[in-house]
């Protein structure tokens, strides 16, 4: 059985489909007895699905660098 830290990184590497065949049988049974991690992934899932549906951008690296520039000139 693997331990709740172990579960924990699973759960991580499943949300970003980057979990191999074995760690999601091994997540799985855990989850069956582990009420704690069992919430902790149910939660996950549901902020992973969240943020997929927020369409957060971010900054391009041009953009970050011309305002760090602009923030430099001012001090």
């Amino acid at each position: 059985m693997i331990s709740c830290d172990e579960a924990a990184v699973f759960c991580n590497k499943k949300q970003y489909r980057e979990a191999t065949l074995i760690e999601k049988i091994k997540l799985r049974i855990h989850l069956l007895f582990c009420s704690a991690c069992a919430v902790f992934s149910k939660k996950n899932a549901q902020f992973t699905i969240l943020c997929e549906k927020s369409q957060i951008q971010s900054l391009s690296e041009e953009d970050k660098i011309r305002i760090k520039k602009q923030l430099q000139k001012k001090l």
